[in-house]
């Protein structure tokens, strides 16, 4: 490259290193690229300097390393390589074998982030790699009558003690492992493992390694950007390894992206320039928000009900939201709708009512998650207030208003504030429930 292309490639690049600052990547490392060295053509040592790169630049690092090959090799020759459907079966002898091969990759990974040779570009920075008990996991147990022992899920993630290593710094070092509260290990899949750290601590990407550089049309032609829904349809011809980054695309991580291990500075390119270099899957923001329609009260009724019972939500019946579903709005993703929210107008005002996102598009065992608009829900419940305040718009109102007992920091974050109840449209004042003592939040719509 020369000079002066250098020069334009790095101001270039300066909006996306700003953009990613403080962001939150986990990513995923196979053991397909942890199998070879520089020598026998393998690109590990270069893809530990541009992770070192990113993490200067000020992106937050949670890596997790995979271990398939290696461990094939290992227990292939020990005569105890077992799958059932894809999923490996870790008996009690495999394990120490296991622990071997996951001490070998992690003890390799740290080596390379502590190069500090004059000739490495790791020189003079000093990266410190933190691994840990962060992953506590549950045994898959039996399927189709096959008991797969050692072999385990995630049962939690320890978030905040993986926030607290960030914090400090550090990049966080994963091996596919979780321990019971019994002291038992698991050997776990993961890419399973990436897409829950992801979700758990609500990842700004999850960024995983494959061998090709992205995914390809028909013609073979790399598709630089996607959707769930068209990963989906990927999935269900035969590429199944995408299931974990697709769980966490429609899970809540906003932006998931699948780059070659064997391309030279695929990952740098995929991150700080325009073209990229491998595919990004990721909601179309606002594409997925449409009007109501008497066939979508039902799944209305199943997106409201939960808020509805913990008292987020005032109760509706089936009757009053089939004679009001022309004021809804819903958010339809892969045929299914998946949050809904309605807009009464009031002439120069419009209230803005029954926000609500499905439980499977935000976290479940987050609480502030509980009322559908917590962090998981982010760009659904975001999408439908832009597509809520221009539906107001075109009724002629001027101001949003909102009631709500236990959202207000949703509405503020969003551009609310509070006002009193003589804030409301006469006719909403009259109909206010003081029992419910519900807050009052407004905001102004621009032109």
């Amino acid at each position: 490259m020369a000079e002066n292309d250098y020069a334009q490639w790095f101001r270039d690049s300066t909006p996306y290193i700003s953009k990613h600052r403080n962001r939150t990547f986990v990513v995923l490392l196979d053991g397909a690229a942890l199998a070879l060295d520089s020598e026998q053509g393998g690109n590990l040592t270069n893809i530990v300097h541009d992770l070192a790169l990113v993490h200067v630049l000020g992106a937050r690092l949670v890596l997790v390393h995979g271990a398939r090959p290696q461990l094939d090799a290992a227990l292939a020759s020990a005569g105890s390589d077992t799958f059932h459907n894809g999923r490996r079966i870790t008996r009690e002898r495999d394990l120490p074998t296991v622990l071997q091969v996951f001490g070998e990759l992690r003890a390799r990974l740290e080596a390379l982030f502590s190069t500090g040779l004059p000739t490495s570009p790791l020189r003079d920075v000093d990266i410190s790699v933190i691994g840990g008990n962060f992953i506590t996991a549950r045994p898959v147990g039996v399927l189709d009558g096959v008991d797969h022992e050692l072999t385990g899920r995630v049962r939690r993630v320890h978030s905040e003690r993986l926030t607290r290593i960030l914090d400090s710094g550090a990049i966080a070092l994963l091996s596919p492992l979780g321990y019971s509260p019994s002291g038992q290990v698991f050997n776990l899949a993961a890419d399973e493992l990436a897409a829950d750290v992801a979700l758990s601590l609500n990842a700004d990407k999850l960024i995983a390694f494959t061998e090709a550089d992205g995914l390809t049309d028909s013609n073979g032609e790399r598709i630089s950007q996607m959707t769930p829904a068209e990963l989906h349809n990927q999935i269900a011809a035969g590429a199944d390894h995408l299931a974990s980054v697709l769980r966490a695309a429609r899970g809540g991580v906003a932006s998931c992206q699948l780059v070659s291990w064997a391309a030279d500075g695929a990952l740098l390119q995929e991150l700080y320039t325009a073209a990229g270099s491998g595919t990004q899957i990721q909601e179309d923001a606002g594409a997925f928000i449409r009007s109501a329609g008497a066939a979508d009260v039902a799944h209305i009724v199943e997106v409201i009900r939960p808020l509805e019972e913990s008292g987020a939500l005032v109760r509706r019946n089936r009757d009053r939201l089939e004679e009001e579903i022309d004021h809804f709005l819903v958010a339809d993703i892969d045929r299914t709708v998946v949050g809904c929210c309605a807009v009464y107008p009031f002439g120069e005002m419009a209230e803005l009512a029954c926000v609500a996102v499905h439980a499977s598009y935000r976290d479940g065992t987050d609480a502030a998650d509980a009322d559908g608009t917590g962090e998981r829900s982010a760009r659904v419940g975001s999408s439908l207030l832009a597509a809520a305040e221009q539906r107001a718009r075109q009724s002629g109102a001027n101001t949003l208003f909102a009631l709500t007992t236990q959202t207000r920091d949703w509405f503020l974050d969003h551009g609310f504030t509070e006002a009193s109840l003589e804030a409301l449209p006469a006719p909403k004042q009259a109909m206010y429930n003081y029992q419910r003592n519900a807050r009052v939040m407004v905001k102004a719509l621009g032109t």
